[in-house]
């Protein structure tokens, strides 16, 4: 997929463009990008960064990176992404200026949004606002009860089957592997410290079963309250995995949450802990989606 920061960077030709913030890229979104994709036109997309909300001045715990994020755009069928800058100077802009410079200025030719789409300043364009302007809206099949909000509640709730089921794919943790406290690996159980954008959802503190890099995942999110700890950490422990994860990016499903974090009456009671989170994870199953 190719990747522009400026409708310059887009060559004109005819188009079905997708618009949204597409954070999670939901079940719900993959409808709207299954309308673009079907139109025969070539499918599109344009999306916002930041989030809109958190350019407002609002808190939204997000649900992918922009990375993740346009990685499952082009695993959907998109092959161009214009990443739009959601600055001062593009809210300002009327809706009649937004679709001259960004979606004629590229050839589009039809367009598939949301029902509760709006756009331009003071989000005065919406779908009639598009068709006025001669551009084909393309029907876009609602899916009821999806929504990033709501993802996020089941998430943080650690509600990881709604949040699949929602998503159309187990929920994700994404980060980059970095130096921990070392002490997993003295235990006999190495983990991975993933240092997570402080933007992305979490969910609550306890011990995870998922999957990553290709193995099956025993994940601990939380302070590590047996050696009191006070930093969130997210450490996975990757089974049957040898090699060195420093410095590279991990991503962590999660399929299944597997108890409380817990303070030990001995170190070697952890121990036994940990053997039997690591059986729970070889019997976990991934998430119906």
């Amino acid at each position: 997929m190719r990747i522009a920061h400026a409708p310059s960077q887009v060559e004109r030709r005819p188009r079905a463009v997708a618009i949204g913030t597409f954070d999670g890229v939901h079940r719900g979104h993959l409808s709207v990008l299954r309308s673009a994709i079907g139109s025969g036109l070539e499918p599109t997309v344009i999306t916002f960064e930041p989030h809109p909300r958190i350019a407002m001045g609002n808190r939204v715990d997000l649900l992918t990176t922009l990375e993740r994020r346009l990685e499952l755009l082009a695993e959907a069928g998109v092959t161009e992404t214009l990443v739009t800058s959601f600055t001062p100077e593009f809210q300002r802009q009327t809706p009649e200026e937004f679709i001259a410079g960004y979606l004629v200025g590229i050839g589009a030719e039809a367009v598939a949004v949301g029902a509760d789409f709006r756009f331009g300043q003071k989000r005065a364009g919406d779908s009639d606002t598009l068709a006025t302007a001669g551009l084909t809206v393309l029907e876009v099949e609602e899916i009821e009860g999806v929504s990033s909000s709501s993802i996020r509640d089941a998430v943080r709730e650690a509600d990881l089957a709604r949040a699949a089921a929602m998503l159309g794919r187990p929920f994700e943790l994404d980060g980059v592997v970095v130096t921990g406290d070392q002490r997993g690996g003295t235990l006999g159980y190495p983990t991975a410290n993933i240092a997570m954008d402080p933007l992305l959802v979490c969910p609550r503190y306890g011990i995870y079963a998922g999957q990553a890099f290709g193995h099956r995942a025993a994940v601990s999110i939380g302070t590590n309250p047996h050696y009191g700890g006070t930093e969130r950490r997210i450490e996975p422990f990757l089974l049957d995995f040898e090699g060195d994860l420093y410095g590279k990016r991990l991503v962590v499903e999660l399929w299944e949450r597997l108890r409380d974090e817990a303070v030990f009456a001995s170190e070697e009671a952890l121990v036994e802990q940990i053997a039997r989170d690591v059986e729970a994870t070889r019997a976990a199953v991934r998430p119906g989606v």
